[in-house]
């Protein structure tokens, strides 16, 4: 077998994003997985075998500093990207590092003025999926079409509801996660809606809470654990309590070109996809309504009734690595020219920013610039 161009190592192997990805990557002839590293030393073997990984480890500087390793993942809880992604740049590392890419804003920016100036230079991706669903690839392609006009207004709501009782995770843990909710699915709700509109958020104004009533502490288990937990019908018992981080948010925005907006992001049981469109975008020409799980892209103009102008169902991914991530880095792990038209550390930086300054309004009450 030829030598694969993509020699992986992944941090975070056995987590609720690196299981599926290390899944895709054993498709890939591309590719091949050298290094896993996790916590869990009971998953950590299973993955090492899984992937005919040479070196299992809980130890993340030995994925890192592998003399094997020319691509890194970066799948762990938030506040173990910075040194990790900063080891990587060191160390001569192409990488992929999941959103949001830091704690805060300044981890993001220096991670990303890293790379940016790396010579030669260092292939990068950023993980904002939902660019990749067709739905909002139409409204982008309408949008610079000008079929709208000037955009005056948005609306996206993300509400992603979690089982009343799901025990908690990292995610609610304020020293793990960057900003709960806010970063979890507000990066990615930002960040397509202004790769759609070609324009950033200048200031918010943002209210936020944890909904979800106490749930169980079971200590150190996976997204996907904590999804499964009670399912063949018995719960472990636990302590309870209510998860530290704010799973619910609303975000009044104000953007560069003058147009304002409004994002509803939750994770909170209580608020439910599926009753109106998630993405509203009205302009001065007309207005577009978009909808993943529909699959439906409506164009309203003035006194006109609604028009369905395409109907592209959610039908999934597939392999994403095949699809985006490998073709997107390969020119550069090459050491060819490449395009750089994929989500990559200047946008984790870019969202990073717009969650900051949600947060802290938040904490505030008032209006934050970006």
């Amino acid at each position: 077998m030829a030598d694969p161009l993509f020699k992986v190592g992944v941090l975070g192997a056995t987590g609720f994003i690196g299981a599926p990805y290390r899944a895709e990557i054993r498709e890939c002839n591309e590719a091949g997985i050298v290094a896993v590293c996790a916590r869990r030393k009971d998953l950590l073997a299973r993955a090492a075998e899984e992937d005919g990984a040479q070196l299992a480890t809980s130890d993340w500087q030995e994925v890192v500093e592998h003399p094997g390793v020319n691509f890194v993942i970066v799948g762990t809880p938030d506040a173990l990207h910075h040194e990790a992604v900063l080891a990587c740049a060191e160390q001569g590392k192409h990488l992929l590092c999941e959103k949001p890419v830091g704690m805060n804003a300044a981890e993001a920016g220096e991670m990303w003025g890293l790379y940016r100036d790396a010579r030669p230079a260092l292939a990068h991706f950023v993980p904002f999926w939902t660019r990749m669903v067709r739905v909002f690839e139409i409204a982008r392609e309408m949008v610079a079409a000008n079929e709208l006009g000037e955009i005056v207004s948005t609306v996206f709501r993300w509400q992603n509801p979690r089982p009343a009782d799901m025990p908690l995770t990292w995610r609610d843990d304020p020293m793990l996660s960057s900003a709960g909710t806010i970063a979890d699915v507000g990066s990615h709700a930002y960040d397509v809606v202004r790769w759609i509109m070609g324009t950033e958020a200048s200031s918010v104004l943002a209210h936020g809470e944890t909904l979800t009533p106490s749930k169980a502490d079971l200590g150190e288990i996976n997204l996907g654990e904590a999804l499964d937990w009670g399912r063949d019908g018995t719960k472990a018992a636990g302590s309870s309590r209510q998860g530290g981080t704010v799973d619910y948010a609303s975000v009044a925005c104000r953007y560069a070109n003058g147009a304002v907006g409004t994002y509803l992001l939750s994770h909170a049981t209580f608020l439910r996809k599926h009753l109106a469109p998630e993405l509203e975008l009205h302009g001065t020409s007309a207005s577009l309504s978009v909808d993943r799980w529909s699959g439906e892209v409506i164009l309203v103009r003035p006194d006109q009734e609604k028009q369905v102008v395409a109907r592209a169902p959610d039908e999934g991914f597939g392999n994403r690595f095949s699809r985006w991530v490998f073709p997107s880095l390969a020119p550069a792990i090459r050491g060819e020219e490449g395009s750089n038209a994929h989500p990559n550390l200047e946008d984790g930086w870019i969202a990073q920013k717009f969650t900051d300054a949600a947060l802290q309004s938040v904490e505030t009450g008032r209006w934050v610039s970006v």
